[in-house]
């Protein structure tokens, strides 16, 4: 769960640090004061996408910090762990944190998220302290927070939402994943085979010549390295004699006659030793000599070893010249320097793929079957798994829809055939009747602005309850309703933080006062102009806050003690929940 919250220099906030707790969180305020600023700062250290305006007018940078409780999330400590992001590096990894420049410190039951905006637009993201891309950050922060925006009704009108929504409360990311990737592959094929039969007499010339190209190629064998080889031994074989001339020369001259420099050396070398059990200073001149000796012995046993090798080969010689010209021929043919043979045969091999590769149009008609044949089988089991989803989700919103003052209205998700699509062989649709009595029909005809509000918070609850996600945000989901109802949202909000950390912004006092904590977003003066600022209301400031929703400017006596009864309303509803959660 989200513990704490700090920001500087963001938007219209120049410092603020906010200790969260546990439960429902009412985020309150007049409109414009920066609640949803709060909101964008969170999805901002969730890797969301940041430019230069949210940084505070005359600052460098925006930095925003978030720090988790990771207590009994053993699912994001492993993935912690499998990025190497466990351990606290503030210090030697983030030159712009100090050891103890937050009270926060992360630890291996706690995670630090860190994001830093600068004037230039240009961010940075830090996990525990280290440098993380925001692909990172998005990753950890979809199993960390789960937001539900001001607009998200307006999304549940579209189709592909709809769907989408099935899929994730179904857990099909798996079998999804699975039948995009079958469909890809069935949708190549098919057009490739569509491309063959539209031009096949000149796609089968195409692939002959390419045939033949590489089976030319492939049967030179020819590679960079065999191609320096094969001509440095060309050369020696071509000039054998001359070589074998040379170093029996040299073999001569060295070691094999009377005057060879090796027996001269030797005795010199020998002269030399006699003259240093003399005088000493003969030493380093007898060492010398005695060094180009062995020099020199190594010398002719090289060369004595080279010769045993080297040979007059007529038939090498000539399999060498005709593998030569082999090359060349080839290259001289293509036009292309004889290195280049390895590119040219791996790009023919490729086009001749891309054709098809040798297989016959009825081999290529039988594959494409067999790609169809996978993808139904996959985009089939996905169908048993939104059908069994969209039984549980329509019954689950329609009870929802019982508490939200739209008795004997009900959620229908319809499964409607289509054609079949990367997304599988059906698209989804939510039809609803909002009363009773009245038709099922879609969502974005049948319920008006206000039942649109209460079917989509029903829905939002519903799927971040089964998503498993341990922090819910709500951004003034709630517009639209009022009176009874809002006193409804607010118990339902408050039911759903027994389990999940709850936060909400909200203009309904009926919602604020089933909140756990009241924060109070608020505007103020200062010196460079208006800055946004936070404080956890109690006791007589909340009441106060509370009254000021339900009466705006003018604020009564009466308007105080109904807002007293309400917050003592809520208490009484805390309390018998805990007790029915204490009972089970």
């Amino acid at each position: 769960m989200l513990r704490y919250l700090s920001l500087r220099d963001f938007v219209i906030v120049d410092l603020l640090e906010l200790d969260l707790q546990a439960g429902f969180s009412a985020l309150t305020g007049e409109t414009g004061a920066g609640k949803s600023i709060l909101i964008d700062a969170i999805s901002l250290v969730l890797g969301g996408r940041a430019d230069a305006l949210v940084v505070r007018q005359g600052a460098k940078k925006a930095e925003i910090t978030a720090a988790f409780d990771l207590a009994r999330q053993a699912s994001v400590r492993n993935w912690l762990e499998a990025n190497a992001l466990t351990e606290n590096q503030n210090a030697d990894r983030d030159p712009d944190r100090g050891p103890h420049s937050n009270p926060h410190d992360s630890t291996y039951s706690e995670c630090l998220l860190r994001r830093v905006i600068e004037d230039s637009g240009r961010s940075r993201g830090f996990i525990n302290g280290r440098a993380v891309t925001l692909t990172q950050m998005r990753e950890l922060g979809e199993q960390l927070i789960d937001i539900h925006g001001q607009h998200e009704h307006q999304k549940l009108l579209r189709r592909d939402a709809q769907r989408e929504l099935i899929d994730d409360y179904a857990g099909a990311e798996a079998q999804l994943k699975q039948v995009l990737e079958r469909f890809r592959d069935w949708q190549r094929l098919r057009e490739l085979r569509s491309a063959r039969e539209e031009n096949d007499a000149a796609s089968t010339r195409e692939r002959e010549e390419l045939t033949w190209h590489i089976q030319e190629l492939t049967a030179l064998g020819f590679t960079p390295e065999g191609w320096e080889e094969l001509q440095a031994e060309h050369n020696r074989l071509a000039n054998a004699a001359a070589l074998i001339e040379t170093v029996q020369a040299s073999l001569d001259m060295l070691d094999e006659t009377e005057a060879a420099a090796l027996a001269q050396i030797d005795s010199v070398v020998a002269r030399l030793a006699r003259g240093a059990e003399v005088d000493i200073a003969l030493t380093p001149a007898r060492d010398m000599a005695q060094s180009a000796s062995v020099n020199l012995q190594e010398a002719v046993h090289h060369l004595r070893h080279y010769l045993s090798k080297l040979e007059l080969d007529p038939a090498r010689l000539g399999e060498a010249d005709r593998r030569i010209a082999a090359v060349h021929e080839q290259a001289r043919k293509l036009r292309i320097d004889p290195l280049r043979i390895p590119i040219f045969l791996q790009q023919k091999k490729e086009r001749l793929a891309a054709l098809g590769g040798e297989s016959s149009l009825e081999d290529l008609r039988a594959t494409e079957a067999e790609a169809q044949t996978q993808y139904m089988t996959a985009a089939k089991k996905l169908s048993k798994l939104r059908s069994q989803a969209a039984k549980k989700f329509s019954a689950q919103v329609t009870e929802s829809m019982q508490t939200l003052a739209m008795q004997g209205g009900r959620l229908n998700v319809e499964l409607q055939p289509c054609d079949p699509a990367s997304h599988g062989l059906e698209q989804c649709e939510f039809l609803v009747a909002a009363h009773e009595g009245q038709p099922l029909g879609p969502l974005s005809k049948i319920a008006s602005g206000g039942e649109l509000s209460r079917i989509s918070l029903a829905i939002q609850v519903l799927a971040s309850t089964h998503a498993g996600v341990p922090t819910l945000i709500f951004d003034e989901v709630d517009a639209g309703i009022g009176g009874r109802v809002a006193e409804i949202v607010g118990r339902m909000l408050s039911r759903l933080a027994r389990g999940q950390q709850v936060m909400c912004v909200t203009h309904l006092a009926q919602v604020a006062a089933c909140a756990d904590q009241q924060l109070r977003v608020a505007k103020e003066a200062r010196e460079g102009g208006m800055v946004s600022q936070v404080d956890a209301l109690a006791g007589a400031a909340r009441v106060e806050e509370i009254a000021r929703m339900l009466g705006g400017i003018h604020i009564t006596a009466a308007t105080r003690k109904h807002a007293e009864e309400m917050l003592q309303h809520a208490l009484h509803f805390h309390h018998d929940g805990d007790a029915i959660r204490a009972q089970s």
